[in-house]
C-alpha cells in the first residue's frame, strides 16, 4: 500500500520528561489506527506532531506530496463570531455542500438538533465539540487524525461516527489515527492499535480486543522471562555476598553482569490494582419508584406558566445486588431519575419507598467534593479518614491504599488541586467507597480516565456486592459491568431485552418517524436538505381491532422473551457447571442454548415491529 506520511526517529523532551526517544512510525494508504495509552504518556503530542502541528526536538515527519491533513485536536478552536452553518461549511454555496451526500450525512447525525443560524460563542461545550466535529468531517481529506472524538456524543453519536468513519473511505485508500478511551468505539473502527509508553510506540495489530489479546501474550511471556531473570539475579547476589574475602577475588565479568540485571529492573508500568473494599450490609429492600412522575414548571411564549412532565408515571423496584445501565439522550430525563433514586428529586405524584438500611453514594461528573480539600497533600486526604484499611483481608495504610489505584510516591504528597482530570477521578472514587456504601450510582464515571483505569474500575465493580446503577456513554462500560440495560425514552422507563442494539434501533425508528419520537431531540433526515422539503410525517398507528390485536401479541411476546431470558441463563449455568471433558454432551448444550438465542432474537425483531405500530 501507498505511504501517506510518517515520522523517523523522532525525538521530543520537555524540562521534566521524556516524551519520544528516537520514535519511528508510518501511516499507509487505509490505515485505521487506535492510539490508546495512560494520560499523560504523550497521545496527543503524537497527533499534533503527526499532523505538522507541534516540531519535534529531533528527526523528522515527512508526508507524500499533495497528501492533505485535517484534525480535530482536544481545544476545539472555533472561531469567534461565526454561525454553525459558517464553522461546518464555510463560505461554499448551499446547492454544492446540499447535494453531497456526505456532507448531509455528517449534519444529520452530529448537528441535526443545533439551529444552523446559532453562533457558535452561544453554544455549550457539547455543541461546540460537535460543531468542530462536523467542519473536519464535511471535508475530504486523505488522512485524518481525531483526538477524543467521541467526548460529548451519545451511545448513538458514537455508533453513528464508527458508521461513517467504516464507510468514509475504501478499504486500501485514506488514513485515520484516532486517540480515544471509548473501546467499543476502536474495536469498531480500528484495524491497528499504537500503545504509546514509556516514551515509545508499540504496534499491535487489530482493535482493541486484539490488542488486550496481544498484550496479555506479551505480559505473559515477560513475566516467565521475568521469573527466570529473577532467579539468576538472586544467584548472582547470593555469589557476591559470599563473605568479603571471597568477594575481592571475584572475576570482574561477573560483578558487572549483576551490577547490570540490578540496573536492568523496569519499573512496573501497570500498577493500577483495585482490590474489593468492604460494604454495609443491605437488606431486601433497597429503592422503589411507584408510579412516580415528575412535572417542571415551564413559561410559554406568551408569557403564562405551564408545565412539563419530564418523567411518565415510573414503576421500578429496584432489588438488592441489581445492576443496571441506564441509556436515554441528553435532556431525556436520565439525571431527573437518578435523583428520584437518590431522593435529590421529590416525585409530583407517586411516592418513592427507601429500604432502611441503605446507603448510597453518587459518582457523577462534576468534582465538587474535592473543593474543599484542594490544598490538602493526597497521603493527608485519605488518613483522615482512616489509619489503616482493610482490602481483600489485607491491612493497607493510606500510602499503600493509594498505591494501589496507580498514584506513586511522589504524587502522594502532591495537592489535590494539582493532579490531573483522572487522578482526581480515581481519588474521588476511592473517597466514595471508603463510606462503604450499598447503593452506588455512577453519572458518566469514565471521564478523564484512561484505558488502562477503565479496566481497572470494572475489575473494581466486577467484584463489588452492592447494587450498581450506571449511566454512560460508554458502551463498553455499560455491557461489562451491569446485567440489564433500560432508557428513559419520551419520558418512560423501557426495559431493552436486546441491551444496547434495542436501543439503537428503537432510536433510529424514532428518528425516521415510524415511532412517535421528541422532536427536541430527534435528529432531522436527509429530506430535510432536500430543496422545498419538510420533515416527513410518521405513519399513521393503528386503530380499533388491529390495535387491540397487535396490543396482545407485545404483551405475549414480553412474557415469551421474559422466559427466555431466564431459559438462557439457565443454559449457561449449566454448561459451565457440565463436565468440561465431555464434549459431546457441551456439543448438544451449545446446540440447545444457539436455538434459544436465534429464538429470542426473532422475537425481539417481532416486538419492535409491534412496538413501532403501537406508538407510530
Amino acid at each position: 500500500m501507498a505511504h501517506l506520511l510518517g515520522a523517523e526517529s523522532i525525538s521530543l523532551e520537555y524540562p521534566t520528561k521524556v516524551v519520544f526517544e528516537n520514535v519511528t512510525v508510518g501511516i499507509d494508504e487505509g490505515d485505521r489506527i487506535g492510539v490508546v495509552g495512560r494520560n499523560g504518556d504523550g497521545k496527543t503530542t503524537l497527533l499534533r506532531m503527526l499532523a505538522g502541528r507541534l516540531q519535534p526536538d529531533s528527526g523528522r515527519v515527512t508526508r507524500r506530496g499533495g497528501v492533505t491533513i485535517g484534525m480535530l485536536d482536544q481545544s476545539d478552536a472555533l472561531a469567534t463570531g461565526l454561525t454553525v452553518s459558517e464553522s461546518i461549511v464555510g463560505d461554499r454555496p448551499e446547492y454544492e455542500w446540499a447535494s453531497d451526500a456526505r456532507v448531509r450525512d455528517v449534519i444529520e447525525g452530529l448537528v441535526g438538533d443545533i439551529r444552523w443560524d446559532a453562533l457558535v460563542d452561544d453554544l455549550s461545550g457539547g455543541q461546540r465539540r460537535r460543531v468542530a466535529l462536523a467542519s473536519v468531517l464535511t471535508h475530504d481529506w486523505d488522512v485524518v487524525f481525531l483526538d477524543e472524538p467521541t467526548n460529548h456524543l451519545d451511545v448513538e453519536g458514537v455508533a453513528w461516527l464508527a458508521q461513517h468513519l467504516k464507510k468514509r473511505w475504501a478499504a486500501t485508500s485514506g488514513g485515520l489515527v484516532v486517540v480515544t478511551h471509548d473501546r467499543w468505539f476502536l474495536d469498531e473502527v480500528s484495524t491497528d492499535t499504537w500503545e504509546v509508553h514509556d516514551a515509545t510506540i508499540e504496534p499491535f495489530e487489530g482493535g482493541y480486543a486484539a490488542y488486550i489479546l496481544q498484550r496479555v501474550e506479551r505480559d505473559r511471556m515477560a513475566a516467565a522471562s521475568e521469573s527466570k531473570r529473577q532467579n539468576l539475579m538472586r544467584k548472582e547476589l547470593a555469589w557476591l555476598r559470599r563473605g568479603a574475602p571471597a568477594r575481592s577475588t571475584k572475576p570482574k565479568f561477573r560483578m558487572d553482569a549483576a551490577a547490570a540485571l540490578i540496573d536492568d529492573v523496569p519499573p512496573i508500568r501497570d500498577s493500577v490494582s483495585l482490590a474489593r473494599l468492604a460494604v454495609n450490609r443491605l437488606g431486601k429492600d433497597v429503592v422503589d419508584l411507584l408510579d412516580a412522575t415528575v412535572t417542571y414548571p415551564t413559561i410559554e411564549p406568551d408569557g403564562r406558566v405551564g408545565s412539563r412532565e419530564v418523567l411518565h408515571p415510573i414503576e421500578w423496584r429496584i432489588a438488592p445486588g441489581e445492576r443496571t445501565g441506564i441509556l436515554g439522550v441528553n435532556g431525556a430525563g436520565k439525571s431527573t431519575l437518578l435523583g428520584l433514586v437518590a431522593g435529590t428529586v421529590e416525585p409530583t405524584t407517586g411516592r418513592v419507598k427507601r429500604g432502611k438500611t441503605v446507603k448510597l453514594a453518587i459518582l457523577d461528573q462534576r468534582l465538587d467534593e474535592l473543593a474543599d480539600i484542594a490544598n490538602d497533600r493526597v497521603s493527608a486526604v485519605i488518613a483522615r479518614e482512616k489509619t489503616s484499611f482493610n482490602s481483600g483481608g489485607v491491612e493497607l495504610t493510606p500510602g499503600q491504599l493509594l498505591e494501589r489505584l496507580g498514584f506513586t510516591s511522589a504524587q502522594l504528597s502532591t495537592p489535590v488541586k494539582d493532579l490531573s482530570g483522572g487522578q482526581k477521578r480515581r481519588l474521588q472514587l476511592l473517597l466514595i467507597l471508603l463510606h462503604e456504601p450499598n447503593v452506588l450510582i455512577l453519572d458518566e464515571p469514565t471521564n478523564d480516565l484512561d484505558t488502562d483505569m477503565l479496566a481497572a474500575m470494572e475489575d473494581l465493580l466486577d467484584s463489588w456486592p452492592g447494587t450498581l446503577l450506571v449511566v454512560s456513554h460508554d458502551r463498553y462500560l455499560l455491557e461489562r459491568v451491569t446485567d440489564q440495560q433500560y432508557a428513559v425514552l419520551d419520558g418512560r422507563f423501557r426495559h431493552l431485552p436486546g441491551g444496547v442494539e434495542e436501543y439503537l434501533k428503537i432510536r433510529a425508528a424514532q428518528i425516521a418517524g415510524r415511532v412517535g419520537g421528541d422532536a427536541a431531540v430527534s435528529r432531522p433526515t436527509s429530506s430535510d436538505f432536500d430543496a422545498g422539503a419538510g420533515r416527513t410525517a410518521p405513519p399513521t398507528g393503528l386503530t380499533g381491532a388491529a390495535k387491540r390485536d397487535a396490543e396482545k401479541e407485545l404483551a405475549a411476546a414480553n412474557r415469551r422473551l421474559a422466559k427466555y431470558t431466564d431459559q438462557i441463563a439457565a443454559k449457561h449455568a449449566e454448561l459451565a457447571a457440565h463436565d468440561q471433558n465431555d464434549y459431546i454432551g457441551l456439543g448438544t448444550l451449545q446446540s440447545g442454548l444457539a436455538e434459544l438465542e436465534s429464538s429470542s432474537a426473532k422475537l425481539e425483531e417481532r416486538w419492535l415491529q409491534l412496538s413501532g405500530l403501537l406508538e407510530g
